[in-house]
């Protein structure tokens, strides 16, 4: 296997060759930047963690490049965050036990540009290679356009795949958008309550970004404690984190549906659901 992009590279953990490494894939993320793996996909990580029978490979779309940047980091340049960040995702790889990692180091520009059919064709290569049963992306609600852009290239990627070769279900997951606005009985709530010690050092290890002035650590525990506790109103807590969800499968087994009209569907459920409830005790 060749990746694309000049600097693209595969990160084997435990050192076998790169083919049989995704082979054995049963769980995928695919992400926009460094970390938002280890932030939306925990649930895929430690459904693989000391696993043998089950493997988790990560996808990394961009290079890093914009990511924001102080203390230590104040002055170093696009060139040097891409360094960086590469080095910090393979850490975040090896205390996870990854399976595997392709870093695919494209501009952002490119993730966001619906023209762009490289990322997709190469995307397809990927999935078609590891055949996961579970891909986990950024949700389409997302406000981070890289995010969003990187969402619909996954789908599109997986729609040019013949059905056998596709994966059961597609998730996408909270990073720049919380989810707790989608209405329960259309949640997909996986329980990250397992391993607190490795949620902490998978995202630990992204010391540009915590030192840089972002605590995505302090964010994402606090997002996965407050969904558990959310999560039900009239009953005790079942977990101590939750990540939520929203059902993308709907879209890689029926190519006609329309990605935009899906995504909106969730939207009007709830504003119907909202109304109800305000005109019921009005």
């Amino acid at each position: 296997m060749k990746l694309r992009q000049e600097g693209a590279e595969f990160f084997i953990p435990d050192g076998i060759p790169a083919e049989e490494g995704i082979a054995r894939t049963t769980h995928m993320a695919i992400s926009a930047h460094q970390d938002d793996i280890e932030i939306m996909a925990y649930h895929g990580i430690i459904e693989c963690f000391g696993k043998d029978d089950k493997w988790f490979f990560a996808c990394v779309v961009t290079d890093g490049a914009g990511s924001p940047r102080d203390d230590l980091y104040a002055h170093y340049t696009d060139e040097d965050m891409k360094k960086v960040r590469k080095k910090e995702q393979k850490k975040a790889a090896y205390v996870g036990e990854y399976g595997a990692l392709a870093l695919l180091n494209y501009q952002s520009k490119a993730a966001k540009d619906p023209n762009n059919k490289d990322i997709v064709e190469e995307l397809a290569m990927l999935i078609e290679k590891a055949r996961p049963e579970i891909v986990y992306t950024h949700n389409l609600a997302d406000k981070h356009d890289t995010h969003v852009g990187v969402a619909t290239k996954v789908i599109k990627a997986i729609r040019t795949l013949p059905p056998d070769k596709r994966p059961k279900k597609l998730y996408g997951c909270e990073v720049w958008r919380a989810l707790d606005w989608v209405n329960d009985n259309e949640k997909v709530m996986f329980d990250v309550s397992a391993h607190p010690n490795i949620a902490a050092a998978v995202l630990g290890v992204f010391d540009s970004q915590i030192c840089g002035g972002k605590r995505y650590d302090l964010a994402t525990t606090g997002r996965r404690v407050a969904n558990a506790t959310y999560a039900e109103s009239h009953g005790t807590d079942t977990s101590s984190a939750l990540t939520y969800s929203m059902d993308l499968t709907p879209l890689i087994e029926n190519d006609q549906l329309d990605i935009v009209e899906y995504v909106l569907g969730f939207i009007e459920r709830f504003k119907q659901d909202v109304q109800n409830k305000i005109t019921k005790v009005l």
